[in-house]
């Protein structure tokens, strides 16, 4: 079995059980006699938990060089804990797990992406296989997941949907012992023993700090998005069929420019080029979701989702496969998903009130931050002598 499969198998478990519980697991502490406030308040904590755990397991990954082994016990934990949460419990206890499954499940994607990547990477000149393949594979079997969970809930109930996942996360493990051994692109040496390498490392980088402002720069502009697009288009008269119609759109979006636009535009352009057309897509697509709700012109910029994300993605994992030391693979994984996770959280925030007090000229706050990133990439380079 290729490389190229074994993460394929690998992903394809991962967003599967991630694709399964996401639409359902509110509903499934609703069920378990929770009150609303009590779910916002779990999965607030769950959020607040990720941002911590993600850097903190990355960084004992790399210290260790165990990043199979972390990435398996997490999966199996996860796994584990989700099963917990099936037994009857109180608010307080299920706080408790949930908050431990959450920091399970939040260095996964960062240590897979990292083993990902560095398999991924030519050797003696010969390439291997290209890293959208596999997060390609992963965002199409997310959405599956999506759609089998609802028929698995229609049929079983939500309880069922947590043994899914829990099942899914166990066959997951199991793929990890499948993926290659990370290769030592060069031993490491005694300047590298004397000097521990981590956190602090990576933000003395200037290409990895511009990196991570423009990625949380374009990535968090899709705050506004996610919490309040459909709501503005039910506004305007938009039906629930149109609306999940332009969702799928930009799904659909992410996994073609994963699997087929985004390898070639990225030995085009470059990362920093791609960079600059996300963040100039970004643009122009928060630009007319503020001044229209014309279902034609929306159709026409959903797609733009495959650039400032999916696009924006393959760049910035180019940058950390070729300027970042192979030790600090998995912690600069978690880095650049802290980044863009903090920053998300904080505009969701300020993306409330924005709606409230501007309504839909709010989406011109995002369009903003896009343009404020597009100059930023001009200092952006993949240093190929490391």
């Amino acid at each position: 079995m290729s490389a190229l499969l074994r993460f394929v198998v690998l992903y394809a478990f991962m967003y599967a059980a991630y694709g399964v519980s996401s639409p359902f697991m509110p509903a499934f502490f609703e069920h378990r006699g929770l009150a609303a406030g009590q779910i916002g308040t779990l999965f607030a904590a769950g959020t607040a938990i990720r941002l911590v755990s993600g850097p903190l397991v990355g960084r004992l990954a790399d210290a260790t060089q165990a990043l199979r082994t972390i990435l398996a016990l997490c999966e199996l934990l996860a796994a584990v804990v989700a099963v917990s949460l099936l037994t009857p419990s109180s608010f307080t206890w299920l706080l408790l797990i949930s908050l431990l499954y959450a920091a399970a499940l939040a260095p996964t994607t960062a240590l897979a992406d990292a083993l990902a990547l560095g398999a991924a990477q030519p050797r003696d000149g010969r390439p291997r296989f290209e890293y959208g393949w596999v997060r390609g594979t992963g965002s199409a079997v997310f959405v599956l997941g999506t759609l089998v969970s609802g028929q698995v809930v229609a049929a079983s109930g939500l309880s069922s949907v947590v043994m899914l996942q829990a099942a899914l996360l166990v066959a997951a493990a199991g793929a990890v012992t499948l993926i290659p051994t990370p290769e030592r692109k060069h031993p490491v040496t005694a300047i590298q023993r004397e000097t521990p390498l981590g956190v602090a490392t990576l933000l003395r980088m200037p290409e990895f700090r511009r990196m991570m402002l423009v990625s949380a720069l374009v990535l968090g502009s899709h705050a506004m998005n996610d919490t309040f697009a459909v709501i503005r288009w039910s506004a305007a008269g938009i039906t629930p069929p149109t609306a999940s119609v332009l969702w799928s759109e930009s799904v659909g979006a992410e996994v073609l420019v994963f699997f087929l636009v985004g390898p070639p535009l990225l030995k085009r352009m470059g990362p920093a080029g791609v960079i600059a057309v996300a963040a100039s897509a970004g643009v122009v697509r928060w630009a007319v979701m503020a001044s229209s709700n014309s279902v034609t012109a929306l159709a026409l910029v959903q797609p733009l989702h495959g650039l400032t994300f999916a696009a924006l993605h393959l760049a910035c994992m180019r940058l950390i496969a070729v300027n970042v030391p192979q030790q600090l693979a998995a912690t600069a994984q978690a880095m650049y998903a802290l980044g863009a996770g903090i920053t998300t959280a904080l505009l969701t925030l300020a993306s409330g009130w924005l709606y409230a007090n501007v309504g839909a000229r709010a989406f011109l706050a995002m369009a903003l931050l896009c343009a404020a990133a597009a100059p930023l990439t001009w200092g952006l380079r993949a240093d190929h002598s490391r």
